[in-house]
């Protein structure tokens, strides 16, 4: 299909690769993993035909259709959303835009002369085909304008456009940067059962488990080629590394922690679809076993904070937060950090966790309730959104400008900004580099030296995966894994959140935040045990749950108002309804996020959904004007 021969490439005296080569066979699933700044992004515009190398050749098979999913995404402003999805180079979205234009302008000739093309590329099913996808990725209103989605939602769109092209080649740049975590989920079991050829760039371990054949790394200017998946790769490139003597004990040691986690949770990993009542407590045993494992070989001495964590941390209390009068994003929230806490916080894009996070550091007030932030905490943000810096500043003054030395109060020792660069894998000419010469990566890489180099005691980090290579996840995971103060995570890096967190607080519907124990991985499988006892209870001789109750002042002021015969036997009816609706939405969510769907069922599944939703507000409606009525005695 794909095949580079002695591919060299260079920028001034910076040499990306030399004399490189892969091929690409129908069918293969291709993970390309390499440090930021190893040229990956090159390689990847090179396949393309958008970048030339120094020298080599490229052959590709005549008719090639590649599709790309860049991280940068740019439309047209004013079109709709379905008009997003088809790209203008499909050329069955093209037709289907001719033919809906030929329609509109009511000229039959144009139709008459498009219909052998609509049947042969069976484009009648296009559209239908792509509402199917948006809705699995989370984007049901096909009809709003670009302008108006957030980062988010655009990332969806885009990654919808790619997928309904069905291209010979798709080459995806890190693709699960911005989604939430279901629609990760529901992308890797579309991956794994498709037909496509894929060649794929991303930090998520878990996505390239499950999903990649074989696993190319760039590293020292070479292509390094594994059979098999992640963990394979893993247990290969160790061989490797150890053969050749070349790497240091430290980054050794971080790889090796990383196989035995692949390792110790095999299980876990696959056991979404296995997961059952008496598999939980097993499962969830085999995950904290190898979190004790992992802790026991971390590699990397953490810097401890200058100031310890006294009793009082941080609490909050009744914590409300809304934008939108009918839309809470957190409702009546407590919970009080202990020292040493290790939370991860998830939930859809959008649903208020970003909002959550300002309020613990105090920047922003909740509507009602209380944060109480203890006098010695000390807060270390690692945010989305890059600081600013002097372009012309060098790597180590930005490090050196908060702190030259910070003292270990447990070892006594003194690490220097030089000596934490290192540790986050700056070499030591990129040490000595203007920041305006800095990649991406490179670039979060030093944002984050800047909060470490705080000495927070109490550490928030917001997305902290992105744009970060596996190395860099690696031994910033070997730091926090030691790290004695309190870690706040979102993310939607499963992997990150299994190896670190040990409880989540869940985003759930109407700004209710539920505390749950455990990791990630724990939680999926506690959810497909909810699932389960939620189809098992749709009945209406198992049904016990009533529907909320309503407001005090509602009840007073009908008082002395009853209900009638009808009106009562209507009201249990409809304390039988809305239970059963709502085990049926949460079974076709969970259908949905399963990955195991077909275009078509997909389709059927959010129209459904959509239904189901809106008997259930009818009946919730009713049910609360029957439930302000005083019941009959």
């Amino acid at each position: 299909m794909l095949q580079l021969n002695n591919v060299s490439l260079s920028f001034g005296n910076r040499v990306l690769f030399t004399d490189i080569s892969l091929s690409l066979l129908e069918g293969d699933k291709v993970g390309l993993v390499g440090v930021n700044g190893t040229g990956k992004s090159s390689l990847l515009r090179i396949i393309m035909g958008e970048l030339e190398p120094d020298s080599g050749t490229i052959s590709r098979r005549n008719g090639l259709r590649i599709g790309y999913l860049s991280q940068q995404h740019r439309f047209a402003e004013g079109i709709r959303v379905i008009d997003a999805v088809f790209s203008p180079h499909d050329p069955t979205a093209h037709l289907v835009g001719a033919w809906q234009s030929a329609v509109e302008r009511g000229d039959a000739e144009a139709q008459e002369r498009l219909l052998p093309d609509m049947d042969r590329l069976s484009a009648w099913q296009y559209e239908q085909e792509a509402t199917a996808i948006l809705h699995a990725l989370r984007i049901t209103d096909v009809e709003r304008p670009m302008e108006l989605l957030s980062g988010g939602e655009v990332k969806r769109v885009a990654l919808a456009g790619v997928l309904l092209q069905q291209p010979d080649l798709l080459i995806l740049d890190e693709p699960t940067n911005h989604l939430d975590l279901e629609v990760i989920e529901w992308l890797e079991g579309y991956l794994s059962r498709s037909r496509l050829t894929l060649l794929l760039v991303t930090h998520d371990r878990y996505f390239l488990d499950h999903i990649c054949t074989r696993i190319v790394e760039m590293d020292q200017q070479q292509l390094y080629s594994y059979e098999g998946n992640y963990e394979t790769f893993l247990a290969k490139r160790q061989e490797r590394l150890e053969q050749m003597a070349q790497t240091s004990d430290r980054l050794a040691n971080i790889y090796r922690q990383e196989l035995v986690w692949m390792r110790a949770t095999p299980q876990a990993r696959g056991g979404k679809q296995r997961a059952r009542k008496e598999h939980f407590a097993e499962l969830s045993q085999e995950l904290s076993q190898a979190r004790q494992i992992l802790r026991e070989q971390t590699a990397i001495e953490p810097l401890h904070s200058s100031v310890r964590l006294g009793k009082q941390v941080i609490e909050l209390e009744g914590v409300s937060k809304s934008f939108e009068e009918s839309k809470p994003l957190v409702r009546d929230f407590d919970y009080t950090f202990s020292r040493r806490d290790r939370v991860g916080i998830v939930g859809p894009n959008g649903c208020g966790k970003t909002t959550l996070l300002k309020m613990i550091i105090g920047e922003l007030e909740p509507d009602s309730g209380s944060v109480l932030i203890g006098e010695t905490v000390q807060f270390g943000y690692f945010g989305q959104k890059l600081p600013s810096y002097a372009p012309d500043k060098r790597v180590i003054d930005v490090i050196s400008d908060i702190a030259s030395h910070i003292t270990d109060p447990v070892t006594g020792q003194s690490v220097s900004a030089t000596q934490l660069l290192q540790r986050f894998l700056f070499t030591s000419d990129r040490i000595y580099t203007p920041v305006s010469l800095l990649s991406g990566g490179e670039l979060r890489r030093l944002y984050l030296c800047t909060v470490l180099m705080a000495s927070p005691n109490l550490l928030i980090l917001d997305e902290p995966t992105n744009d970060l290579d596996i190395t860099t996840l690696g031994v910033l995971e070997s730091y926090l894994s030691s790290f004695e103060g309190v870690l706040i995570i979102v993310t939607h890096d499963r992997y990150f959140l299994d190896k670190l967190v040990e409880h989540l607080f869940v985003f759930e519907r109407g700004g209710h935040i539920r505390d749950f124990p455990g990791n990630f991985t724990q939680y999926r499988l506690q959810q497909e045990v909810e699932a389960q006892q939620a189809s098992e209870q749709a009945t209406p001789r198992e049904t016990k749950s009533t529907p909320p109750a309503a407001s005090q002042a509602t009840r007073q002021g009908n008082r002395k108002k009853r209900r009638s015969y009808r009106e009562e036997q209507e009201f249990q009816q409809l304390e039988q309804q809305i239970p059963q609706l709502e085990g049926r939405i949460a079974e076709l969510e969970q259908r949905m996020s399963s990955g195991s769907l077909s275009n078509e069922e997909l389709l059927k599944a959010g129209e459904e959904i959509a239904q189901t939703q809106q008997e259930m507000e009818q009946a919730s409606e009713r049910w609360f004007e029957l439930a302000a009525i005083e019941e009959e005695s």
